[in-house]
């Protein structure tokens, strides 16, 4: 069977469409998605039915340019991550507040994604989807309500797919490069609870939350573009550092932004004295200002602030936001092949990173592993490889 697309990757690139020998496991519902946009339904996909069948959670992911931006299984939220996310005191379904987690990991990356959800959409997922930008979303069902509400979304261009939940790949996957075609065994790795047997560091304490992060993470990585980390808490991304080319880089990039997850729920970017008509990307560009290194001075311009605020706030200095920092803990690591220096780890304990999956076999193993001993963190070798192009 096969399918129309708009054009390839970019306009220029026609024909463009996708094929099956037999019927296609997708419907379109509405709208009319694009190559990139079928990339990330079908990967992000595949990451949140591996994340409910690893958690028995539902899952969501926010897929962006091949890579997930965030995802997140469905456990409740806080207050303060409620005010976070933009969401007040709406009540939340648990599929509802698994993608509201993983939109709001990191919302500026997020910002025109395309979403996955593992369960059938409801209307309480489909009303906080209303309310962000997005390109589509992808689903093994929605209920006629939420259906028809999403239908509208972007004057009524907005892309729903549904996926036959019972469809499984043949296990031999090819694609072509360059008028050669490549072919490989799927990656059928299962990730668990098992591949943290192997713990090789001092500290061995590894609490049910830390499992069920680093699981998280570690799904993540495996259909993100590598090389790359990821940070989780709380059953959710915080942080995810795609396609580096150095596994510093990596950890450094996915760093920032679980600094920046934990930095916008301080109190004082929670009181910004926003305008009222002023939208939710123009809040997130503006946060991300606000909290830049350069200690707020882009946002706080005079003559700048006025477009944002109804006065000017104060700034927010290196040392609050270390001392913000400083607090937080428990934050759990997972990286898609192995750490070449310890100096991925005393980056990563920066940003209160507690436990590590990582596959291990670096000729440094014993440096990292010294690393982690001194700073009281835990660290599993995996043995699982996860590079994902």
């Amino acid at each position: 069977m096969k399918f129309e697309l708009k054009y390839g990757c970019n306009p220029n690139q026609k024909p463009a469409w996708i094929e099956i020998e037999g019927d296609l496991p997708i419907t379109v519902l509405n709208g009319r998605p694009g190559y990139i946009n079928l990339l990330d339904a079908l990967n992000g996909y595949q990451l949140v039915r591996e994340l409910d069948e690893a958690t028995g959670l539902p899952a969501a992911a926010s897929f962006k340019h091949v890579s997930p931006a965030g995802a997140a299984v469905g456990l409740s939220l806080s207050d303060t991550l409620k005010k976070t996310y933009f969401i007040g005191n709406s009540e939340l379904s648990p599929l509802a507040c698994a993608y509201v987690r993983a939109r709001g990991a990191d919302r500026m990356s997020s910002f025109g994604d395309f979403i996955s959800l593992s369960r059938v959409c409801d209307l309480s997922c489909a009303k906080a989807i209303n309310r962000e930008v997005s390109d589509g979303v992808i689903a093994p069902g929605f209920e006629s309500d939420a259906l028809e509400l999403l239908s509208k979304k972007r004057g009524g261009n907005y892309t729903v797919i549904s996926i036959d939940p019972e469809y499984r790949p043949d296990s031999i996957e090819r694609r072509q490069i360059y008028g050669i075609t490549f072919v490989q065994g799927r990656n059928e790795q299962k990730l668990d609870a098992t591949m943290l047997s192997n713990i090789v560091t001092e500290k061995k304490t590894l609490p049910e939350s830390a499992v069920r992060d680093l699981i998280i993470a570690s799904i993540t990585l495996k259909y993100t573009q590598s090389n790359s980390v990821c940070y989780a808490k709380d059953g959710q991304t915080i942080g995810v550092g795609a396609g580096q080319q150095s596994r510093i880089h990596c950890t450094r990039l996915a760093g920032q932004k679980s600094d920046l997850w934990h930095l916008r729920q301080h109190p004082k970017v929670l009181a910004l004295p926003f305008v009222d008509k002023l939208g939710r990307p123009d809040r997130d560009n503006c946060i991300d200002l606000f909290l830049s290194e350069n200690d707020s001075s882009d946002v706080l311009d005079e003559g700048r602030w006025q477009r944002f605020f109804t006065e000017r706030p104060s700034p927010f200095t290196p040392s609050e936001k270390r001392e913000w920092l400083d607090q937080y803990s428990d934050v759990a690591l997972a990286s898609d092949a192995f750490f070449p220096f310890g100096d991925n780890v005393e980056r990563a304990f920066k940003s209160g990173v507690k436990y590590i999956a990582q596959p291990g076999g670096s000729i440094r193993d014993d440096d990292v592993i010294d690393a982690c001993n001194r700073h009281d963190i835990t660290m599993a070798f995996t043995g699982i490889r996860l590079f994902h192009h």
